[in-house]
């Protein structure tokens, strides 16, 4: 599924016009065979919106809304604990600069890490999503699973323990 996703993204990107042109980097830190990493390097065209030296925004070519955009750091990390901090600092600025530049008056700003959380692409990444009625944008339903106070208790110590 994933393959043939990422098929599907390079053929459409190949067929956009080189319209956004590239402005920054030369990265150490990205994957020769990583589809955002391709993007980042301009080996496959995008529609830019912003690029920093550490982070790079286009439009998504699958959106769930009109304005469904990808901040992404230009370093190559599956999941979000293992980007560099200094790589993410940089990161939700860019999303907060397109969510006001596109004059949204809702959206979800979502990062997913792993497939069972519906990460299609293994490179951290961030939406911005207008969510400009109920049928258009993200969907999402909170399912509380009904943890007992002791449950939570349990996960809170653990959680404290390996924060220290």
């Amino acid at each position: 599924m994933l393959a043939l996703l990422n098929s599907q993204r390079v053929l459409f990107h190949r067929s956009l016009s080189s319209s956004s042109t590239r402005t920054m980097s030369t990265h150490s830190h990205l994957s020769d065979d990583c589809i955002f990493c391709k993007i980042i390097r301009g080996q496959i065209p995008s529609f830019k919106l912003v690029e920093t030296d550490k982070s790079f925004a286009f439009m998504d070519i699958d959106p769930l809304s009109p304005g469904h955009s990808l901040v992404i750091p230009k370093y190559h990390a599956e999941f979000f604990h293992q980007v560099p901090d200094e790589y993410l600092a940089d990161a939700l600025p860019v999303a907060k600069k397109i969510a006001a530049a596109s004059n949204l008056k809702q959206y979800n700003v979502l990062q997913n890490n792993g497939k069972l959380a519906n990460q299609a692409v293994p490179h951290v990444h961030f939406h911005v999503i207008p969510k400009p009625n109920e049928e258009q944008g993200l969907g999402v339903r909170w399912k509380p699973i009904g943890m007992s106070k002791d449950e939570v208790q349990k996960v809170y110590d653990e959680t404290m323990k390996n924060l220290q």
